[in-house]
């Protein structure tokens, strides 16, 4: 009974659904138009046509095809490519990281580099990549600029979270205020950061400016041996100026454009020196000097710092400077000696048998100690692009601070660049003094280059602040530096300062990778 039933209603949806699909048969000229799709259900009713439209079957399980405008079929290439790049950073991005992980060992068998050098060699090895030489002053080109920026930035992320704890005010439901501990961004990092993105942010502009430059150009590698550079840099472009020279407005701009670079030098080298200061000496460094200063030293030079009357630029006159090596090799024995010099005094209370023990007085060793800074200030006041030195490079191997080695490394690289692009104007100002064979220009009293100072000033030495009056200052004006400088360097040796204070912002050398 009851199944006869079913069948019964069956036949009567089966009968009522036949019905329904002739008399939608008959009126689909004009319903089954509209409803076939969003857009064409559109246009007919824009133009009021009731022409009928060929029957579409949509088959389960697929969509109806749409019509697209070519504005819409644009938009979704441009997702599809912002999709595809997205996909490719981020596999990028594993790629940099594991590395950083591994510690550059790929074999993953643990002997790897610390995360603090591997983080520092990636920053590196980017800036190399990205900047090269920068041979010529011209705009970075924008791929290379957004390449930059995107992978410096996912170095720089890991220092967000080198954290330090301090004291905060937390208020309860009832009123009452609790002093608790949170974290937050390192205090060296929280200053630095910043700082250094805004050095690198002025940086590129910097090289920006020069898009719309058309008074100077640089020689193409198929032209003439006469045109191009015979000097030591004769892998740079040689520039070229108009015959008279380029304009006053081109002068003005290279020498802003060179104030703007020399102050993100100086910024750079502070930071970098500051830095390189805090790291710790590494043991294996230690153990590699030689038991007092004069063994470093050498006899002649030992003799020269130890002398009463003390003249760092007649002792920097006696000395081979003629190559980079025996520069370098005379920066790392004064370095050593300032270092053997400041253990002997840290340990100055100890048994006469100690290894550290010297029968100098510790007075006179502070006297050789400021003298041998004193030298080694010089140094890098006349030779900016000077390589490392063996302490500098040890502090960086064997640095645990993953925070100081991005401090270092992102201090270092921009300091290099600054160096660079600051040796490319002067390029462009030679050329155009050798045009019209005129003498330097005169060095403006805000213009803070390092070369434009004298000792006397790069050595902080005020004449004011020792009480002399305008009268004083009168009368020395016919007084030549040398005397000056022996008049004023007792002074300064007889009294203790830090070494970062007389640094005056310019400690480490640049041209570093």
């Amino acid at each position: 009974m009851v199944r006869a039933s079913e069948e019964e209603q069956e036949s009567y949806r089966s009968r009522l659904f036949n019905f329904k699909w002739r008399n939608n048969e008959n009126n689909n000229a004009t319903r089954h138009a509209k409803s076939l799709s969003v857009e064409t259900g559109l246009d007919e009713a824009a133009t009021g046509s009731n022409e009928a439209e060929p029957l579409t079957i949509i088959h389960p399980g697929k969509a109806p095809p749409l019509l697209r405008s070519a504005a819409d079929e644009a938009a979704l290439t441009a997702a599809l490519a912002r999709e595809k790049q997205l996909l490719a950073d981020v596999e990028q991005m594993k790629e940099r990281f594991s590395k950083l992980l591994l510690g550059e060992d790929n074999s993953g068998g643990g002997k790897g580099v610390s995360s603090a050098l591997a983080l520092s060699n990636a920053i590196t090895n980017i800036a190399a990549s990205v900047f090269g030489e920068q041979r010529r002053l011209e705009p970075m080109p924008a791929e290379r600029r957004a390449r930059w920026r995107k992978e410096i930035d996912w170095l720089l992320s890991v220092t967000d979270y080198v954290v330090e704890f301090a004291p905060s005010q937390q208020k309860n439901k009832d009123g009452t205020n609790m002093e608790i501990m949170t974290t937050r961004q390192r205090t060296d990092l929280h200053m630095n950061i910043p700082a250094l993105k805004k050095l690198d942010a002025m940086l590129i502009d910097c090289l920006e400016n020069f898009k719309d430059q058309s008074e100077f150009s640089y020689v193409s590698k198929d032209s003439s041996d006469a045109d191009k550079r015979n000097d030591e840099k004769w892998w740079i472009p040689t520039v070229k100026v108009p015959p008279d020279g380029l304009s006053d407005a081109a002068r003005r701009f290279l020498q802003y454009q060179k104030d703007c670079v020399n102050q993100v030098l100086k910024a750079a080298m502070a930071i970098n020196a500051q830095v390189l200061f805090e790291m710790e000496i590494p043991e294996s460094y230690i153990d590699s000097l030689p038991k007092n200063g004069r063994a470093s030293l050498g006899d002649q030079m030992y003799k020269h710092i130890t002398v009463d009357f003390f003249d760092p630029d007649q002792f920097l006159n006696s000395m081979d400077m003629s190559s980079e090596h025996k520069i370098v090799d005379l920066k790392n024995r004064i370095e050593a000696s300032i270092v053997i010099w400041k253990r002997k005094m840290v340990y100055k209370d100890s048994k006469s048998s100690a290894p550290w023990a010297s029968g100098v007085s510790l007075e006179k060793r502070e006297v050789f100690e400021e003298r041998a800074e004193t030298i080694l200030l010089i140094l890098k006041h006349r030779y900016p692009g000077i390589s490392q030195s063996s302490l500098d490079i040890s502090k960086i191997q064997f640095n645990k601070d993953v925070g100081q080695a991005v401090l270092e490394s992102y201090s270092r690289i921009l300091e290099s660049l600054a160096y660079t692009v600051l040796s490319r104007i002067d390029d462009v100002l030679e050329a155009d003094r050798a045009v019209n064979k005129r003498s330097p220009p005169i060095e403006s009293e805000e213009e803070t280059l390092v070369g434009s100072m004298t000792l006397s000033d790069f050595m902080g030495w005020d004449f004011d602040q020792a009480g002399q009056g305008n009268g004083d200052l009168e009368s020395k004006k016919d007084v030549s530096d040398d005397q000056l400088v022996k008049e004023k360097l007792p002074a300064v040796t007889t009294k203790k300062t830090s070494y970062l204070e007389t640094l005056g912002g310019v400690k480490s050398p640049t041209a570093r990778h």
